[in-house]
């Protein structure tokens, strides 16, 4: 009994001592700011920790919302405008080459094939045909590429409105050095509450439901992307980096709708429009990802918090972050600029970074050609980005 005892004293010794360090107030804090400075008082409210528990329930009540959206509405507007799924061929049954598929690889190479067409007895054509049309059975459709395009633009354009509900008569929206006026003794606004929320709530839907999303060539990125803005948007409100959160969230969601409009467009033949409303989105993208963000939303918070107090753990910590976006900001930057030539001069063929549907009758030099093809170009997606 003493055992245990001395056990459970010692794990909760141990978990003091954790949390003593973790939420040391010079980590997250200016110096002379404590956590008491920022308890609720005189009619100020703060941003706590504990409020970011409720992120999880919103993201799974985002996860019900889409579930209802694509089936209810985007699903008859695919139907309505004709968005429909390739006929695939089905893979005929062979033990051999499905656990070659599912334990060494997807497109075996020449060699591999011979050594298979020994171990199957087919000939070299009939296998190249089976990992094809495998190959095909494990894309996603264009239905729902489909479904997924439009839920996302539907939700950028209701958080883009939010933000700038949230946002257009905010002073620090026109003067960057009021974002730092009275840190970080700064009242959070109801409107700030909800952006927030909805937009962590967003976020931590998109990891949650990467298993069932399309997966595209970016996949790491994407996962990158969104563990990084998670990491922003939790440390800037325990921080109260809200006033320059609100702004970042609001720069990413602007050029995202765009995008996801023009994919729309796109898989439902609307080719002009969504060529259009794609070359807008890299105009849009170019401005505000690598000019605002960097020389207006980066260098306000480098330069500007200096002149009010000295730098801390925080201070470095949020700006890594938002360089790590940044560096993001100009992998997608290059790929957009590659796919905008392709749109211009020739049809926007759904999202490049999406595996290409394969024919039968493509021989291994074709295969070659459109997987260089689709390996050395593609677009930018969010989740989002931030």
């Amino acid at each position: 009994m003493r055992c245990i005892v001395q056990i459970r004293d010692s794990i909760c010794s141990m978990l003091q001592t954790v949390s003593e360090w973790l939420w040391w107030e010079r980590l997250w804090l200016p110096a002379n700011v404590s956590w008491s400075d920022l308890e609720d008082s005189d009619g100020r409210v703060y941003a706590k920790a504990s409020q970011l528990y409720t992120a999880l329930p919103c993201a799974l009540g985002l996860l019900l919302v889409r579930y209802l959206f694509e089936r209810f509405l985007a699903t008859p507007l695919a139907n309505v405008w004709g968005v429909r799924n390739s006929v695939r061929l089905t893979a005929e049954p062979s033990p051999i080459l499905e656990n070659y598929f599912c334990s060494q690889a997807r497109a075996p190479s020449q060699a591999d094939v011979r050594s298979l067409c020994k171990k199957t007895s087919w000939p070299e054509r009939r296998v190249q045909v089976w990992f094809k049309r495998r190959r095909n059975q494990e894309r996603p459709g264009l239905h729902k590429r489909f479904c997924e395009a439009s839920w996302r633009c539907v939700f950028y354009f209701f958080a883009f409105v939010c933000g700038v509900l949230a946002l257009y008569d905010k002073p620090w929206l026109y003067n960057m050095k009021e974002v730092w006026a009275g840190f970080p003794k700064q009242s959070m606004l109801p409107s700030q509450y909800w952006y927030y929320l909805l937009e962590t709530g967003f976020y931590l839907s998109l990891l949650l439901s990467l298993t069932f999303d399309v997966k595209r060539k970016d996949f790491k990125e994407q996962v990158i992307h969104h563990i990084a803005t998670l990491t922003l948007l939790s440390f800037s409100w325990i921080s109260n980096y809200i006033r320059i959160g609100t702004l970042v969230m609001a720069v990413h969601d602007s050029a995202d709708i765009l995008l996801e409009g023009a994919k729309v467009f796109n898989y439902a033949k609307w080719h002009q429009t969504a060529k259009v409303m794609f070359v807008v989105f890299t105009v849009l993208f170019m401005l505000t990802r690598l000019v605002i963000f960097p020389f207006w939303l980066i260098h306000c918070t480098w330069v500007y918090p200096v002149e009010k107090f000295a730098p801390f753990f925080g201070y470095y910590f949020f700006n890594v972050m938002l360089l790590v976006l940044q560096i993001l900001h100009l992998y997608w930057a290059v790929l957009i600029s590659r796919m905008v030539c392709k749109v211009i001069f020739s049809e926007l063929e759904g999202d490049d970074r999406s595996d290409e549907e394969e024919n039968d009758s493509d021989s291994p030099e074709e295969r070659y050609h459109k997987l260089s093809h689709t390996n050395s170009s593609g677009a930018r997606d969010r989740a989002n980005g931030h």
